[in-house]
C-alpha cells in the first residue's frame, strides 16, 4: 500500500480521486493541499481527505505521489513552488484536460525531476464543481489517458497506472499530441458549442430559456462547467480547439445549404446518420 498521496486542489476531480483512494484502500494517508484553510477543514470533516495543510512543504513531505488537480493554467506556478521540496522518490501526476503544453511546462520547470512527472487525464467529470459534488465511483469503468513524456520513468508510469486502475478506471496510453487532438474533438469542442449556444440564446431573447425544453437543457448542461478551468483549457489547447471550431463551422454551412435548398434527401441522410452513430455509441 502507498504510504501518502497528496492532492493539490481538492475540488470535484481531486475530491473524487481522494474518495476513491480511501474507499479502495490505495493509500494510508490522503493529504489535501489548497489555499483556503476553511475549505480544507470542511473537506476533512466530510471525510474526503485524511489530513491537510496550506503549507506546501508539509503537504509534499513524505509523499509517494503528488497529484495536481487544479486548472491547467496554474501548473507552471505550482510546479515551481513544489520543486524545492521534491525528491527522486516522489512521483508527480495531474488530471488536466490538456497535455502538450503541460509537457513543455514540466520540462522547463522541473529540470532533473521531469522523469518523475507522469501526465494523466481521467475522462470523467460533471458540470458541478467543488468537493461537495465529488463521488468515489466517478472513475469506475471510465477511461484515464496517460501520456508519458520521453523522460518518464517506467516505474513511475507503472505506479500511476496502478493507482488509477485501483479506482476502477480503464487506463489507455497515447502521446500528448494525440490526446489533445482527440479531446479537442470529443470534449473541448462540445463545451465551446454549449457555452456559445447559451450566450446566443440570451443575446437573442433573455427570457427564451423559460420555454426551453429537455433538448436544450441536455445540450447546454455542460455550459455550467467551471469558467476558469475552461478558460485555461482554451488557452492551453487553442490550436486544436480553433481547428475543430472551424471544421464544425463548415458542417453548419452545409446544413444551412441543405435547409435553404429544401434538400430533403440531404437532411434525411444527415439526421439518420447521426442518429445511427449515437444510438450505436450509447447502446
Amino acid at each position: 500500500m502507498i504510504n501518502k498521496i497528496t492532492i493539490i486542489g481538492v475540488g470535484l476531480i481531486g475530491g473524487s480521486l481522494a474518495k476513491a483512494i480511501k474507499e479502495n484502500n490505495l493509500a494510508k494517508v490522503v493529504f489535501g493541499f489548497g489555499r483556503d484553510l476553511n475549505r480544507l477543514e470542511e473537506a476533512k470533516k466530510a471525510n474526503v481527505i485524511d489530513q491537510f495543510s496550506i503549507n506546501l512543504k508539509d503537504a509534499i513531505n513524505d509523499s509517494d505521489i503528488v497529484i495536481i488537480a487544479t486548472p491547467v493554467g496554474s501548473f507552471k506556478e505550482i510546479l515551481s513552488e513544489i520543486k524545492p521540496f521534491l525528491t527522486s522518490k516522489i512521483v508527480i501526476s495531474d488530471v488536466g484536460s490538456t497535455k502538450t503544453n503541460i509537457a513543455s511546462i514540466v520540462s522547463q520547470t522541473l529540470g532533473d525531476y521531469s522523469n518523475c512527472f507522469i501526465p494523466a487525464h481521467p475522462i470523467a467529470g460533471k458540470e458541478k464543481s467543488g468537493f461537495e459534488a465529488s463521488e468515489s465511483n466517478l472513475f469506475n469503468n471510465r477511461k484515464v489517458i496517460i501520456t508519458p513524456l520521453e523522460t518518464s520513468s517506467p516505474d513511475s508510469i507503472n505506479l500511476i497506472q496502478k493507482m488509477w486502475e485501483g479506482t476502477g478506471a480503464d487506463v489507455d496510453f497515447m502521446s500528448p499530441e494525440s490526446h489533445d487532438e482527440l479531446l479537442g474533438m470529443t470534449s473541448h469542442l462540445p463545451h465551446m458549442l454549449a457555452f456559445s449556444l447559451v450566450n446566443y440564446l440570451i443575446s437573442k431573447n433573455p427570457s427564451a430559456s423559460i420555454y426551453a425544453a429537455g433538448g436544450f437543457k441536455d445540450f447546454s448542461r455542460i455550459a455550467s462547467g467551471d469558467a476558469v478551468m475552461w478558460r485555461d483549457i482554451c488557452i492551453q489547447n487553442k490550436d486544436q480547439i480553433i481547428d475543430h471550431i472551424r471544421g464544425y463551422q463548415k458542417t453548419l454551412n452545409s446544413l444551412v445549404d441543405a435547409i435553404e435548398n429544401e434538400n430533403s434527401d440531404e437532411l434525411d441522410l444527415l439526421f439518420t446518420s447521426a442518429k445511427k452513430t449515437r444510438d450505436s455509441w450509447v447502446g
